[in-house]
């Protein structure tokens, strides 16, 4: 009977245990979330101060629990409404990834393929564009021209004169040979869903994606609607807020970026996102995959998002900027986090606040402090040594740089040698950091101009022609 009784007796001992333990469990977890939304909210708020930002919306989903959804400041400052997690906001780029999600519906349903060239869609454009395929549009890898400040933004214009514009501008390298971000093969790619999907671009999102994600509000912009809970664009002009320019209606329905979501559009389209909703699980696979170059190199961009890595594991992201709005979306694979910042002034950066949220949650996220690494190619550092200090005597010739805009060499080089005759001289080039991007070899150094340090990065290809040149302080 002793040996009976004692494993019943240890077992209400056990159960009243657990009747215990779990609310005490639960409370900690719940301490834990309240705690650390609270050291969000601390850090958003003092940063929204520092950067003078209008209003924005904050969404953070931990281990898909939404650790905080909240609105700052204003929406609209003339009347005073406050943000909150309803207010639309223009998504600026974000929205590329819902135009690359509408494209491969399409695919899906057999109207499309993604070696496919683009002059199927657009047989009137250039024969030299015969070997553009549409994944080239996705990825940017096309070689189309962006057209971002080439258009007459007060001039209304058809879908046939956005594709003629486009058709008009040089192509920069082969299909598949480079990446350039592209706002042109976004527009096409618009376009081509208008063609082939038997509804406009934005009633195949709203009916396909948007709905079926749970995205109540979201949804192409406007300009004669009345729309609920519309937020204002704002620009700071001589360190005055003034309200966004405005351009005409046509470049606001687009597929480079042209829609309205909340914080709570965000959300939902986040929980979609994890799930793999809306597309097969293959043309999700396809969407987040980095390109491949004509070199088999890959370059970490898929079809509307950049495919990066922090910490070791993936990281997914997009930003956007628009007409006085700045957007920012990434989703941290390893720690399942997430995190959306959507703003409503154009000075504002939404990734400081991702960034700075992110490292609250887990220090290893933060982006490390570039420091001092081993120089393993000093004939690369005096290169790039003689390189800066051409720059400093205005000795910049087009021939020393490869795929940089026509007037990058008469408008950034006078630029950089004013900045560097007010430096003065400069110490000697430490390395910090050393990274390849397709077929590029990228060197970011730390130099020493009297007592500031200044980041130097420098982009080079296979044959040591300059194609991204930077100096900021560090």
């Amino acid at each position: 009977m002793r040996h009976s009784l004692m494993p019943l007796a240890l077992a209400v001992v056990f159960l009243m245990g657990l009747l215990v333990a779990r609310p005490v469990q639960a409370q900690d977890s719940l301490r834990g979330r309240e705690s650390l939304r609270e050291r969000i909210d601390t850090f958003v708020r003092a940063e929204q101060k520092r950067l003078g930002v209008t209003g924005l919306a904050v969404g953070v989903v931990s281990h898909g629990r939404v650790v905080l959804a909240k609105g700052y400041g204003f929406a609209n400052l003339e009347h005073q409404v406050p943000v909150g997690t309803d207010t639309l906001f223009q998504s600026g780029s974000v929205g590329k990834m819902f135009t690359a999600t509408a494209l491969m519906l399409q695919v899906e349903a057999g109207r499309v393929s993604l070696s496919d060239s683009v002059t199927k869609y657009f047989p009137d454009a250039p024969a030299t564009w015969r070997p553009i395929t549409v994944r080239h549009l996705l990825t940017h890898t096309s070689g189309i021209k962006d057209l971002e400040g080439l258009l007459d933004e007060r001039k209304d214009y058809s879908e046939q004169e956005f594709a003629e514009f486009i058709y008009q501008l040089p192509l920069e390298f082969p299909a598949g040979l480079r990446w350039n971000y592209s706002n042109s093969g976004y527009v096409l790619l618009g376009i081509l869903v208008n063609r082939v999907a038997g509804m406009t671009y934005q009633e195949v999102l709203g009916r396909q994606v948007f709905k079926p994600a749970g995205m109540k509000t979201a949804r192409g912009i406007s300009e004669a609607e009345v729309i609920p809970n519309r937020a204002a664009g704002y620009q700071l002009v001589g360190g005055v807020v003034k309200n966004q320019s405005w351009v005409s209606p046509s470049l606001n329905t687009t597929g480079d970026g042209s829609l309205y979501f909340s914080l709570k559009d965000m959300l939902a389209w986040d929980e979609a996102v994890e799930k793999r909703a809306v597309l097969s699980r293959g043309s999700w696979k396809e969407m987040l995959s980095p390109a491949k170059l004509n070199s088999g190199a890959p370059w970490p961009y898929g079809f509307g998002w950049e495919v990066l890595e922090r910490n070791g594991q993936p990281l997914h992201q997009h930003t956007g900027a628009w007409q006085g709005f700045r957007t920012a979306y990434a989703r941290f694979l390893g720690d399942e986090l997430s995190i959306v910042v959507l703003a409503n002034m154009d000075k504002s950066n939404p990734t400081l606040f991702v960034e700075g949220i992110a490292a609250i949650v887990n220090p290893a996220l933060a982006v490390p402090p570039l420091a001092p690494i081993p120089d393993t190619e000093p004939q690369v550092t005096a290169f790039l040594t003689e390189l800066l200090e051409k720059t400093r005597q205005g000795a910049w010739e087009a021939s020393m740089f490869a795929y940089v805009p026509d007037w990058y060499v008469a408008e950034a080089g006078p630029l950089f040698q004013s900045i560097l005759q007010q430096l003065g001289p400069a110490g000697p080039l430490v390395l910090a950091k050393r990274e390849t991007k397709g077929d590029d070899r990228i060197y970011t150094y730390l130099v020493q101009f009297g007592a500031a340090t200044w980041r130097y990065r420098v982009g080079l290809t296979t044959d040591n022609r300059v194609t991204l040149f930077t100096l900021q302080v560090n």
